[in-house]
């Protein structure tokens, strides 16, 4: 069975199915759009008791729903200034050493760094031998991505690309998934040197939006584009660690990369392990 679910992975037009959902999910349809918001609370286990709005009835559409905000001060960020957090509530899929150009991506697969942040080796040569973290998003998790360590922003870079679903069964069967995935990278200048922030693109994933652009994707293209961004003056996009940064409508896979000799992750944090948002993820090392 798991080797259909691949094969019609493969096959089926994976761009256009995302983008019929993604109209279905941003349409203020009223009892319908409140009916599956019901229906997919109760098939994932959702605990709305964290969300600023409770009840169904308070979204206009499954889009609003999904990228639901939550009360305040429910995720509290570490506020020690050596201590980077958990970007995303999900679950650790794979983190630790970057070797050379190779992260890992399931038991038996990697993937090149340069090809995941759009393919120029000098956007890649700093996280060479660096650390990364790679984090799922599951259905029922809150959707909305926030700053590990404050930043400021320099470029952000589309990269078009496939829409397979980044669930484990095809991070474990899927060659290069995460570098082959549509996705939207963001360099950013922080204390710990320079810090990547990929939001990865997924099956049925609408949308991909920033703070401070908006929407990237869609719509798609089948070119890499890049846009820089000044460190200071009036256009310099500057954000506090726990910031939101961006947000996935219908879930994906966030991941990160850090220089060599920055960061040290915590103990427990390991394959498998859940994240909240703004708990501690790693620390500051001696050599920053």
């Amino acid at each position: 069975m798991d080797k259909v679910k691949i094969t019609l992975q493969y096959i089926m037009p994976k761009h256009l199915i995302s983008r019929l959902v993604g109209l279905l999910a941003a349409a203020q349809l009223g009892a319908v759009s409140h009916a599956l918001i019901k229906l997919f609370i109760r098939a994932y286990g959702i605990n709305m008791s964290e969300a600023k709005h409770e009840n169904a009835s308070d979204y206009q559409s499954f889009n609003e729903f999904f990228t639901r905000p939550l009360k305040d001060g429910i995720r509290p960020v570490v506020a020690d200034d050596n201590i980077i957090v958990q970007p995303v509530d999900g679950a650790i899929s794979q983190l630790g050493a970057i070797a050379g150009d190779e992260l890992i991506q399931a038991k038996g697969h990697t993937y090149s760094l340069q090809a995941l942040l759009g393919g120029a080796s000098e956007t890649a040569a700093p996280y060479l031998n660096g650390q990364f973290a790679c984090i799922y998003l599951a259905p029922k998790d809150y959707h909305r991505i926030h700053m590990p360590i404050a930043g400021t922003l320099r470029e952000m870079i589309y990269v078009p690309g496939e829409l397979f679903s980044v669930n484990p069964l095809t991070a474990e069967n899927v060659p290069s998934l995460f570098a082959r995935n549509e996705r939207v990278v963001t360099i950013f200048d922080t204390a710990v040197g320079p810090m990547a922030l990929v939001l990865v693109g997924a099956t049925i994933v609408a949308s991909i939006e920033t703070v401070w652009a908006g929407t990237i994707t869609p719509p798609t293209g089948k070119e890499v584009f890049r846009w820089s961004y000044p460190a200071t003056g009036a256009n310099a996009v500057k954000l506090d660690k726990g910031a939101e940064m961006g947000r996935f409508k219908l879930g994906s896979t966030v991941i990160l990369a850090f220089a060599p000799d920055q960061i040290a992750f915590n103990d427990q944090q390991y394959p498998g392990a859940g994240t909240r948002m703004g708990e501690a993820f790693a620390t500051m090392t001696a050599a920053v």
